[in-house]
């Protein structure tokens, strides 16, 4: 016979668990979930570091995902709900590493051990919304990531402002966005503004665009402002007239950004480019033809594409005539000096390279497709090889490859253990030796 109260104490218990977690303390530490495997198919050395189905992940990957020392990952979970989450690489611990909640981009520091989040302070950390409400204001809040860790490692924890600091805030009326990005000399971090600001500080001349596509976005104007992290001082940047997305920095190059037409797909102009001061330019001139996506920053010279091949030839759809491999696709290096741009390598069938990155020493190249594979180019010798798969088509999302500052292992989020086929964990591509440690003496010179 079931005891009647059964359900209401668990039920209770549900609640009771729900309420810990949502007041959960920065610095709270979660037990490893550490997996190392190898790839089925290719043999390669997959480390998952979480393995939970907890709605896992990654930083996109325009933007750092290391801690400066290496050590640590930081990403997006469910696990303890609005807040952000980092785990040790070496050691599969789990750190909470932010308390209040946060919306948009986790913006790592490359010099330093700080992490910047941008979030709603009249709301929850549960009730944080996507893009933050348009006409609130925003804290932008530095979190010391050096001083969190030592302390969780040692129980020593102290009250949240010990390790997070507000920067400054935003008016609600800049309408800002959760779109952040830190600055090559860490002095600076740029935010996106609404349209009302950006009509502020463009030329009235200037056609401002309407929306492009069947999903009904792309319109403008949109901006870029700037706050200075020691004093909090805000400056305006650019304005567009259009709609702005993906804002990513230079992280060898202070003042230099990059930024697309946002349109949720094809736009008719991706690619742009500003240095504070100046006027914003399109980076790779972009055909009626062309689809060009997902591009991310790579060395500091060079910003890599996705220039689709998806179509069926002769596609002329809600999108126009393009993405199909009538002409040239695949993924694309372009040269922010020159504006050169170079084909590295495409998969010979399925939709072509989605997400694309390199490393920053210009040697490596890495692309994922819609079956969540992953697919490494040596950029001295052309050759494309498959590096893991399986990763299941199924998933929530696309794998997003960022490679590792020292260009020898990429991160990816991946759906691979997964007993629901969607739910994805943070997961590190170690490239083999085999690989790492090639001979180049008899190969032509091609950069």
């Amino acid at each position: 016979m079931k005891h009647p109260l059964l359900p209401t104490i668990a039920v209770a218990a549900c609640l009771m668990a729900a309420q810990l977690f949502a007041a959960s303390p920065i610095g709270t530490r979660l037990p490893s979930e550490k997996k190392i495997i190898s790839d089925p198919v290719t043999g390669v050395e997959l480390a998952f570091l979480t393995s939970k189905q907890s709605g896992d992940s990654k930083i996109y990957q325009t933007h750092p995902q290391w801690t400066s020392d290496g050590e640590w990952l930081v990403f997006r979970s469910d696990r303890i709900p609005g807040e952000a989450l980092a785990v040790n690489e070496a050691t599969g611990d789990i750190v909470q590493v932010t308390e209040g909640g946060y919306f948009g981009m986790l913006t790592l520091a490359r010099k330093s051990m700080k992490l910047y989040v941008m979030r709603d302070p009249e709301l929850p950390a549960t009730e944080q919304p996507r893009y933050g409400r348009g006409d609130a204001d925003k804290a932008i809040v530095e979190v010391d990531l050096q001083s969190l860790f030592a302390d969780s490692a040692a129980g020593t924890l102290k009250p949240a402002d010990r390790y997070q600091r507000i920067v400054g805030k935003v008016p609600g009326d800049m309408g800002a966005g959760g779109d952040m990005a830190i600055d090559a000399n860490e002095d600076v971090i740029y935010f996106r503004v609404g349209r009302e600001e950006a009509a502020k500080h463009l030329d009235p001349s200037v056609e401002i665009a309407e929306n492009f596509g069947p999903r009904n976005m792309g319109a403008g104007p949109t901006g870029i402002a700037s706050m200075h992290i020691p004093t909090g001082k805000i400056e305006f940047v650019a304005a567009a007239p259009f709609q702005m997305g993906h804002i990513q920095t230079n992280p060898w190059v202070s003042g230099e950004l990059v930024f697309c037409w946002e349109t949720g797909g094809k736009s008719p102009q991706r690619l742009w480019t500003v240095k504070v001061g100046g006027e914003i330019e399109a980076l790779y001139p972009e055909a009626e033809y062309e689809w060009v996506t997902h591009e991310a920053i790579i060395s500091p010279d060079e910003v890599a594409i996705a220039i689709m091949g998806h179509n069926k030839v002769g596609t002329d759809g809600d999108w126009g005539p393009s993405g199909t491999r009538e002409k040239p696709t695949g993924l694309g290096i372009v040269n922010l000096r020159t504006r050169e741009m170079r084909i590295a390598g495409q998969t010979r069938s399925g939709s072509g390279l989605w997400h694309v990155h390199g490393s920053a020493d210009g040697r490596w190249a890495v692309g994922d497709d819609f079956s969540r594979s992953l697919y490494l180019i040596d950029r001295k010798t052309d050759e494309m090889m498959l590096l893991t798969t399986g990763h299941k088509p199924s998933a929530r999302d696309h794998v997003h490859p960022t490679f590792s500052p020292d260009g020898t292992k990429i991160q990816i989020q991946s759906a691979m253990l997964s007993e629901d086929d969607r739910s994805m964990n943070i997961c590190i591509v170690y490239l083999p030796d085999s690989l790492l440690d090639r001979d180049y003496s008899g190969v032509l010179r091609k950069d």
